[in-house]
């Protein structure tokens, strides 16, 4: 039933002027919602994905799991042995939430990848307050405001748990929204929105480029103003870069507390550490339960790492592959084994990459009745500690999420058990 609603359900949930205000009145100022407009024209679809409450159910419990075997020291000896020196330092704070990302096709959902400093928390919560039941029916499924309300709150509090958990007592006093050239980012609005979120919570806060920040008498400065805590929003995971060495070494001595942090990307979000989720035996070696072993080989697709002893394999095999470099994020340098030319492949085997067995995103049509157009989506578990704290989905179109697509772009997940979505729905447009 739930392929009908994406399928046939063309009801517009977006209303643009609740989306202006939530927008305008999370930052407190005019300007944000057309920043957004004349920056991200296609970063809001306006129309819903549907998923079964079975289905997120289903993710709630692939995301308990990831953590119950992060959280194995066999599991932690494993990765950590192959993962970045910088990776090797323990702070104490585990890092603030990650993104699940999952491809859900009929009733096959695959985890796909988990990424440690996921954007879009904070636009989807926007987004969700911009929402309005498409008809009658369909007001129960409308994301209410208390339920944002509690999903902001909970943001807050998981960067005061790693605050504490790093050892420090009370709260910070200064922030740093770090990422580089933050206003030139295509998520910088996010940026805009995390500092308000802190503003409001009794934190000052900072955006800046990491070249702006300098370390003295073992504390982390940006100009003249000490900074307490540091949200890395860098794709840098290791902190390698010359241009973050200021950076890497408040890492290093604990100048700040940093989040996301290298060992949280070795631990989680390393695309190796995909083929041993999918490795019920291995799991179960590491010391995992039979249940989490079996649960995480049936929803993370088959993965392993590309090496001159597969590679003649896996170039024969490669129409049923996706190719990722296990350090990468988004789109970045993936491919699509059915695309992939011999000169690709050569730098494939040379590089840091992993082979993954196809999963199919789901597909929701949009528009209208008569003229509609399918598009791809996915969907993403923003969680914490094992918790999924919101679903998100994002449509578009080629061959990964790319937020050019008209039509495309973040959307809200209406959750509901498949049989009472379908008892409600009618397939009334609005106007």
């Amino acid at each position: 039933m739930i392929d009908h609603l994406n399928r046939d359900c063309f009801c517009i949930s977006l209303d643009r002027r609740l989306l202006s205000h939530a927008l305008e009145s999370a930052l407190g100022q005019p300007g944000l919602y057309q920043l957004v407009q004349q920056r991200n024209p296609h970063l809001f679809s306006a129309q819903p994905v549907f998923v079964t409450g079975r289905h997120a159910q289903r993710m709630r419990a692939v995301v308990q799991a990831v953590e119950v075997v992060a959280a194995l020291p066999a599991y932690q000896r494993a990765v950590l042995a192959a993962a970045p020196a910088a990776a090797q330092h323990d702070p104490g704070n585990p890092g603030v939430f990650l993104g699940f990302d999952f491809h859900l096709e009929a009733d096959a959902l695959h985890l796909i990848e988990i990424n440690t400093n996921p954007g879009g928390a904070l636009l989807s919560a926007a987004l969700a307050r911009a929402q309005r039941a498409c008809c009658e029916e369909m007001q129960g499924l409308v994301p209410s405001a208390a339920s944002v309300d509690a999903f902001e709150a909970g943001i807050v509090a998981m960067f005061l748990r790693e605050w504490s958990r790093a050892g420090r007592a009370g709260k910070p006093e200064r922030v740093a929204i770090v990422d580089t050239a933050p206003n030139e980012q295509y998520l910088y609005a996010e940026f805009l929105l995390f500092a308000r979120l802190f503003e409001r919570a009794g934190i000052e806060a900072v955006i800046t480029d990491p070249g702006e920040l300098r370390t003295e008498a073992g504390r982390l400065w940006h100009e003249a103003k000490r900074i307490d805590l540091v949200y890395n929003r860098l794709t840098d995971f290791a902190l390698d870069a010359p241009a973050h060495i200021v950076l890497r070494q408040a890492w290093e001595c604990d100048a700040a507390v940093i989040t996301p942090h290298p060992r949280a990307h070795a631990l989680f979000a390393d695309k190796r550490n995909l083929a041993l989720l999918c490795d019920a035996p291995r799991l179960r070696e590491l010391g995992a339960s039979a249940e989490t072993a079996t649960l995480l080989a049936a929803h993370v697709p088959q993965t392993e790492i590309v090496t001159a002893d597969n590679a003649a394999r896996l170039w024969a095999e490669r129409r049923g592959l996706f190719f990722k470099p296990w350090a990468g994020f988004g789109s970045r340098a993936a491919y699509r084994g059915a695309k992939l030319t011999k000169s690709v492949w050569a730098e494939i085997v040379q590089g840091d990459y992993v082979a993954q067995a196809l999963s199919p995103p789901g597909e929701r049509r949009i528009g209208d009745a008569t003229s509609a157009q399918p598009l791809k989506f996915d969907l993403r578990a923003y969680a914490d500690a094992g918790q999924v704290q919101w679903f998100s989905a994002r449509l578009y179109q080629g061959q990964t999420t790319n937020f050019r697509t008209p039509g495309g772009g973040f959307a809200p997940v209406y959750t509901e058990p498949a049989a009472t979505i379908a008892a409600a729905f009618q397939p009334r447009p609005m106007p």
